[in-house]
C-alpha cells in the first residue's frame, strides 16, 4: 500500500565501500580470473553477507583455517590481516599466498612491530576476539609486554612500571569518539605515550561516523546497511543512537525492515558500512519510492573520498 504522507530521505555521504574493501574484493575477482576456481579465502574477505555470497557464486571458497585448504592451492588473506603463524602455515602447505590486508591495517602492523623492536610496553585498543586484533597481536606472537583493552575502565586499571616506554595502537573500525576517550585516559596516565593519531588510523571509519552524526539528530529513524558481524557497521548504528536518532537499525538489506513500526516517522537517515555495496542502498530507496507517494531525497555530504589502494 502506498502511503500518502510526504517523507524525507537523508543520504549520508561518504557511505559504503572504502578503498580497502574495494581493493580486497578486486583481489579475489582478479585471482579467480587468473587462476580459475576454486580460490580459497581465509576468513570472510570483508564482513558482508551479500559480498560473500556473490564471491562464493564466482568460485571463492571461504575457510577459517589453513588446514582446510588443499596443498598447493591459492589462498587469499582477508582485509582484516593475519598473524605471522598463518603465513607460516600457508608456506608449509606450499600455498600461493595473496595478501588482501587493508593497507591501513598494515600500518598498524608496522607500528606494533616497531614498538616491540624498541621493547615498549604496548597497549592495543580493540576487541580481543575481532580478526583484526588477532592478526595485529599475531605480528609479535611471543611478545609479553602487551595489554588489550576496550574501555575507559580497562585503561584506568593497566599497571605499567614507571620509566618504561609505552605505545598504543587501535583497531581501525572502532567508534572514533569512544576510542579518543580511551586514548585521553592513557595520555593522562602515561604522558609520554606514543601512538598514531586517531585520524591516521582509518579515514573511512572517521568519515562515515561523522556523516551519520550529521543526519542522526535530523532523522526520526536511521537505517545502516551492513552485516551483523561488521564492526564498522555496528559502530555506525551506535553512533546514530548516541547522536540523538530516536531509532537506528542495522540491516543486511531492505527485507529486514518492519514497515508497520515506521508510521510515525517522516525523516529517514540512510548510511552503509564500509563493507556494504551501494546497490543495497539503491534497493532501500526504491522500496521507499514504492511505499510513499512523495519523497524528498537529500544528500548530506561531509567529505568527498577519492582514495584508492593499488592491488
Amino acid at each position: 500500500m502506498t502511503r500518502t504522507k510526504e517523507i524525507k530521505l537523508l543520504l549520508a555521504e561518504p557511505r559504503g565501500f572504502c578503498a580497502g574493501v574495494r581493493r580486497a574484493i578486486n583481489i579475489v575477482e582478479n585471482a579467480l580470473q587468473k587462476y580459475g576456481p576454486p580460490i580459497y579465502v581465509r576468513h570472510e574477505i570483508v564482513h558482508n553477507k551479500h559480498v560473500i555470497e556473490e564471491l562464493k557464486n564466482k568460485g571463492a571458497v571461504f575457510v577459517e583455517g589453513i588446514e582446510e585448504i588443499p596443498e598447493s592451492s591459492v589462498v587469499i588473506l582477508s582485509a582484516h590481516g593475519v598473524g605471522l603463524d598463518v603465513i607460516k602455515q600457508a608456506k608449509e602447505k606450499h600455498l600461493t599466498i595473496i595478501d588482501a590486508t587493508c593497507p591501513l591495517v598494515e600500518k598498524v602492523h608496522r607500528q606494533i612491530q616497531k614498538y616491540a623492536a624498541q621493547n615498549f610496553e604496548i597497549i592495543v585498543i580493540g576487541k580481543s576476539s575481532h580478526p583484526e586484533i588477532i592478526g595485529t597481536l599475531g605480528q609479535i606472537p611471543d611478545y609479553k609486554r602487551i595489554h588489550v583493552i576496550n574501555s575507559i575502565q580497562e585503561a584506568e586499571k593497566i599497571q605499567i612500571s614507571a620509566n618504561v616506554p609505552v605505545g598504543f595502537v587501535t583497531q581501525t573500525t572502532l567508534s572514533v569518539d569512544d576510542t579518543q576517550e580511551i586514548i585521553n585516559v592513557l595520555k593522562t596516565r602515561f604522558p609520554e605515550i606514543e601512538g598514531l593519531q586517531t585520524k591516521d588510523i582509518c579515514y573511512a571509519t572517521t568519515n562515515r561516523q561523522n556523516a551519520i552524526k550529521k543526519i542522526a539528530p535530523l532523522s526520526d529513524c536511521v537505517f545502516v546497511l551492513g552485516s551483523k558481524n561488521s564492526s564498522n557497521s555496528k559502530q555506525l548504528r551506535d553512533v546514530a543512537l548516541k547522536n540523538n536518532a530516536p531509532q537506528a537499525y542495522l540491516i543486511d538489506d531492505v527485507t529486514e525492515i518492519d514497515w508497520n513500526t515506521l508510521d510515525t516517522c517522516h525523516t529517514f537517515g540512510i548510511s552503509a558500512g564500509a563493507s556494504a555495496p551501494e546497490y543495497l542502498v539503491e534497493e532501500l530507496i526504491d522500496e521507499f519510492k514504492s511505499r510513499y507517494h512523495k519523497i524528498n531525497i537529500q544528500d548530506v555530504i561531509i567529505a568527498k573520498e577519492n582514495i584508492n589502494f593499488r592491488l
